[in-house]
């Protein structure tokens, strides 16, 4: 980014107080400032308390409508009755108290900015003739048939997935493409908890300056445990919670502690992975692979306790072995590298330990075995006469080797027992949020326990 860009957005935030210095921030805001000088339609996206209010207005107040009318319309406050007439108006007689005639917020803001917030909840009748506005400007009051014209700018925003309710019926699809010309994603707060120590130093600040009151002092480690938190209402939510704190804790050092009084119990404290999309079980796979690594790792230790055949076709044989179980080691990297779905990973790992052939030696036969069966036990010597060379005994087990879902669901089993059931801790040690530790003790049945 240009420096007079970086100038630019600094100077966007100081006019709009918007707190906090991350990419993602700051992509926002530069997107919506290259947009503004275009008479374009903006669809703004984002989590309820995000702060997706302060984008149509950087929108207006760099466009060249800056010096006419911005009008704020919540959809989802109107009821369907009589949203039409707020945004379109009524003649005198359209319906029971209409007494006169009423210009509507589409007639009132000719030649500045509508923004439609929360525009998922408009009535679909409503959203036809909104589509009619942004095609030619063109509307006609509610017990009216004379056609009026406007020239607005609409900038929508939405807490929902219009896609998913285009496909259920609940929005029009034209009006969705029509809105979203330009779309502007803003980030949860989750998704830049860097930025959330900074915030609560100036809600505290603000709030103590402004109610005059003695002013909070927060420890790291409470800091650091409010970044860790998922933050479901976002900024709103943040903000409300500094100031019970002000209020409550009135000029004291705020501890980890006093936190934990204030943060919801039904809520849970997060890592960084909560913000990244669909790699919840990314770190305990990788835990997953370690461990199977290291189980590889003694069956070679056990093979070189055997003594070596002094034959080509023995080194032959090694090598074929070796390279078998390079092949698993790679094939369990690759399905986690990849993404892949744990069970969709197992399966494949499975399919590569499979015995593809035998190697046979002149006098004494050893068969290549897959990894699930029992290493050892079925190393065998076959010859015609007596053998030249013994095999050392080696120890082995009865039981099959286990598969990734067996590891995975005895690795989250020794991590609750070890943490007496606390669920809380245990997904902090495994880096995984509650939620999908909630979810494999479902799959895996572990809920009699009663954890935590």
């Amino acid at each position: 980014m240009a420096q007079s860009d970086d100038k630019t957005i600094m100077a966007v935030k100081q006019q709009f107080s918007i707190v906090g210095n991350s990419s993602a921030l700051n992509s926002a805001i530069e997107r919506a400032l290259k947009v503004a000088p275009f008479d374009l339609s903006v669809l703004i996206i984002g989590e309820s308390g995000s702060g997706k209010e302060f984008f149509p207005q950087i929108i207006h107040r760099y466009s060249k409508r800056r010096n006419n009318r911005y009008t704020v319309v919540n959809c989802g406050a109107i009821p369907e009755g009589t949203i039409e007439s707020e945004l379109f108006g009524h003649v005198k007689g359209a319906f029971t108290g209409a007494d006169k005639d009423r210009k509507g917020y589409f007639e009132e803001t000719n030649g500045g900015t509508i923004f439609l917030d929360e525009v998922a909840e408009m009535p679909l009748a409503t959203q036809a003739r909104l589509l009619r506005v942004l095609q030619n400007g063109e509307y006609i009051k509610v017990g009216s048939d004379v056609v009026q014209k406007t020239n607005v700018r609409v900038v929508a925003a939405t807490n929902k997935d219009l896609m998913k309710a285009v496909k259920e019926g609940r929005f029009r699809e034209d009006l969705y493409y029509r809105l979203s010309t330009i779309q502007i994603d803003i980030p949860a707060l989750r998704e830049r908890s860097d930025d959330i120590t900074m915030i609560v130093r100036v809600f505290a600040h603000d709030f103590a300056e402004t109610n005059h009151t003695r002013p909070v002092k927060f420890s790291e480690q409470a800091l650091k445990m409010l970044s860790m938190y998922s933050w479901p209402g976002n900024v709103r939510q943040l903000k409300s919670l500094i100031e019970r704190i002000c209020v409550y804790e009135d000029g004291k050092e705020i501890t980890e502690e006093i936190i934990k009084n204030y943060i919801p119990n039904d809520t849970v404290l997060s890592t960084s992975l909560v913000a990244a999309n669909n790699t919840e079980n990314s770190s305990l796979n990788s835990m997953l692979v370690d461990m199977i690594k290291k189980l590889f790792n003694e069956v070679n230790e056990l093979k070189k306790k055997i003594k070596d055949f002094e034959s080509p076709q023995h080194a032959e044989s090694t090598n074929i072995i070796a390279q078998h179980d390079n092949n698993i080691i790679e094939a369990a990297n690759t399905n986690i590298l990849e993404s892949k779905p744990l069970h969709t990973a197992v399966a494949n790992l499975l399919e590569v330990s499979e015995p593809k052939e035998e190697v046979n030696f002149s006098k004494a036969k050893r068969s290549i075995i897959s990894p699930r069966n029992n290493f050892g036990k079925h190393i065998s010597q076959m010859a015609d006469e007596e053998p030249k060379y013994n095999l050392v005994e080696v120890e082995s087990s009865d039981e099959e080797f286990k598969s990734l879902e067996e590891i995975e669901k005895e690795a989250i089993e020794m991590a609750l027992l070890r943490n007496n059931g606390k669920r809380k801790i245990t997904a902090e040690q495994l880096k995984i949020s509650e939620r999908t530790l909630y979810r494999k003790i479902e799959e895996y049945k572990l809920n009699d326990n009663n954890y935590d």
